[in-house]
């Protein structure tokens, strides 16, 4: 009887403990989606680089502009935490200088234009506590209409060039867009000088000419390391026919003609395949644009 009971008592025991076990255990983690997931854009343009951060809204059967964003409300570009943008170097967004740094991304949303903001308090839920005198920059912008409708909001630099983007912000059927501009050639060009004045064995002397000419610089200097650059790699007709751009730029129409034509000559020498038969075309057509 005595052995009957104590086995009763060890197993009342075991699933005591057993219980208390699964009792204390962590609930299983759900992993739910975001309504609003977060995106990160970076993107270089010339030599700075820019750093969108952002959450995404969708539409979901709602009225946006006019109604979930009230017009004349100023509105974190977003869900969530207000949008941030970074920019590595100083840059001018929409005509206004603005420096290095992490800006927080608000907008004043009307009907025709909205005003586009960078603000210094880059750390904050929502545009809640947006105060006007932390703004480095407020650019007034015209609102398009698409003609359709994007269901997700979409933040994105399109129009990419050595010196210049465009920030495009579109939503519903509307869309806005602000310039931004670098200043790449102050920032490269006294070290292309440098490093061509230099005795550096090897020297980018294709990439130095094809930037000058790019942004319409000293374009003599530009030829002379185009025909460095052709020493260097005698076989390279794709070299060559960027000799020729450089000299129709110099307005040595001539001089140009005759160089694609060797790019030419040089082109066909080649293997039969894409690359040949894309310096042929690309030559005939600056030699159809000279004549």
């Amino acid at each position: 009887m005595n052995l009957f009971r104590s086995r009763c008592t060890s197993l009342a025991l075991a699933g005591l403990v057993a219980a208390s076990a699964f009792a204390q255990s962590p609930a299983p983690k759900v992993d739910f989606p975001a309504p609003s997931p977060t995106a990160t854009l970076k993107q270089r343009v010339g030599l700075t680089d820019i750093e969108i951060v952002y959450s995404r809204p969708g539409m979901k059967g709602r009225k946006v502009f006019g109604g979930l964003v009230a017009w004349g409300e100023t509105w974190r570009a977003g869900a969530n935490n207000a949008t941030t943008v970074s920019f590595s170097t100083p840059v001018r967004f929409g005509g206004k200088s603005v420096p290095a740094g992490k800006y927080a991304l608000f907008a004043k949303v009307g009907q025709e234009e909205w005003t586009v903001i960078l603000s210094t308090a880059n750390n904050q839920w929502g545009s809640y506590r947006y105060d006007p005198k932390d703004d480095v920059a407020r650019v007034t912008v015209k609102a398009g209409n698409l003609g359709f409708e994007v269901e997700t909001l979409l933040i994105d630099l399109n129009n990419i060039r050595d010196e210049s983007a465009v920030m495009n912000i579109v939503w519903e059927s509307t869309f806005v867009a602000v310039p931004i501009e670098v200043d790449v050639v102050k920032d490269l060009v006294p070290q292309i000088e440098t490093l061509m004045a230099s005795n550096a064995e090897k020297k980018p002397y294709l990439q130095a000419a094809m930037f000058y000419l790019d942004h319409n610089l000293d374009l003599k200097k530009a030829l002379a390391w185009a025909d460095a650059a052709i020493a260097a790699t005698p076989s390279g007709y794709y070299i060559v026919y960027r000799k020729a751009k450089i000299q129709a730029a110099m307005g040595d129409k001539a001089g140009a003609i005759a160089t694609a034509q060797k790019s030419i000559e040089m082109a066909k020498k080649d293997k039969p395949g894409p690359l040949q038969d894309e310096y042929v075309r690309l030559n005939e057509g600056l030699i159809a644009s000279l004549k």
